[in-house]
């Protein structure tokens, strides 16, 4: 076999763990580190332990650190093999290499494993490799639909802290069975279940733009509470009293439109400049018309709070038609 033909076989073959000179201890000066010669044109790079076979044309084409090791500007070591000792791990070197070689690469499915390629691409430089994990990474973030975390409040004072230390506007709903002193008419539990599935609806639609909390320790059975810069807005009362024959009997409502309307309402306090008047009079249907007066409505509307009891203490039957109604006291 020829020289020229041996060294073609030496070029392809696999790179494999370089046998160290026998008698010579690794930390030795004898091991045989030496600068790389700047005629070399083919180089063997051992990158914490993975070995790469590349040559210096495709490591000084692009303005990265690895052309500043091989370009002269700084010297580089190698064992008596030949070898270029670079001390860092080779895990992604060989798709820093592809990319250098080819101007881009597939990157990485994981987001661990993109964030690993970032950190190497910065490592050695490669600024167009580095935009191209920077953007890759955001669109994943963008496309990850965030958790929805909805707190459970334990006490009065827990509430408190939870809506002084958000800067969202809040919807909570309150909900506890055990506060009926009296039996349920028939629809009562449909339309608590229906409370509850609106709430998880709303909270998956404006998770991002409103703090939702749940309390099931509260003094109500079915109350939403609508909160904005710190401060209640509205209430939403959907238990009420029915006299129905020889007992009462707790009715609990449904009101979606009012509840889905107090849920807008509350986003004009979403921005931390404060809601603006002319939507806060529309909203909260501000009586009167002119300029007259506007100043003391101002400020007895800034402690306002709309509560809206769903038709509390009625006298309504739900028997079918034709029965006697007696009512009670």
């Amino acid at each position: 076999m020829s020289a020229e033909a041996s060294g073609s076989a030496a070029a392809e073959a696999p790179c494999l763990d370089v046998p160290k000179p026998s008698g010579l201890e690794p930390g030795s000066t004898a091991y045989g580190l030496k600068p790389l010669t700047p005629n070399s044109k083919y180089v063997k790079l051992n990158v914490g332990g993975s070995l790469h076979y590349t040559t210096l044309r495709t490591l000084t084409g692009q303005d990265t650190l690895l052309k500043a090791m091989f370009s002269g500007r700084a010297e580089v070591l190698t064992d008596a093999g030949g070898w270029v000792l670079i001390d860092r791990s080779g895990r992604h070197f060989g798709t820093i290499l592809n990319y250098l070689r080819d101007g881009s690469v597939p990157l990485p499915e994981s987001t661990r494993e993109l964030g690993e390629l970032l950190g190497e691409a910065r490592y050695y430089l490669v600024q167009g490799l580095i935009e191209d994990c920077q953007l890759a990474l955001q669109q994943k973030r963008q496309n990850l639909s965030p958790l929805c975390l909805i707190p459970m409040v334990t006490s009065p004072r827990e509430e408190q802290q939870l809506l002084a230390s958000t800067s969202k506007p809040v919807v909570k709903l309150l909900h506890n069975r055990s506060n009926n002193k009296y039996s349920y008419t028939s629809t009562s539990d449909d339309n608590l279940l229906k409370n509850i599935e609106l709430f998880d609806k709303l909270a998956l639609r404006f998770h991002g733009r409103l703090l939702f909390l749940k309390d099931v320790l509260g003094d109500e059975i079915c109350c939403w509470s609508f909160y904005g810069q710190g401060r209640k807005i509205a209430e939403v009362c959907c238990t009420s009293i029915v006299y129905a024959t020889e007992k009462k009997q707790t009715k609990v409502e449904f009101p979606e439109a009012r509840i889905f309307e107090e849920t807008l309402n509350i986003l004009i306090y979403e921005t931390p400049r404060g809601p603006d008047p002319a939507l806060l009079e529309a909203t909260e249907g501000a009586a009167g018309g002119g300029g007259t007066g506007r100043g003391e409505d101002e400020e007895n509307r800034e402690h306002r709070v709309r509560r809206i009891h769903v038709r509390r203490h009625i006298t309504h039957d739900e028997r079918p038609h034709g029965q006697q109604i007696v009512f009670k006291d």
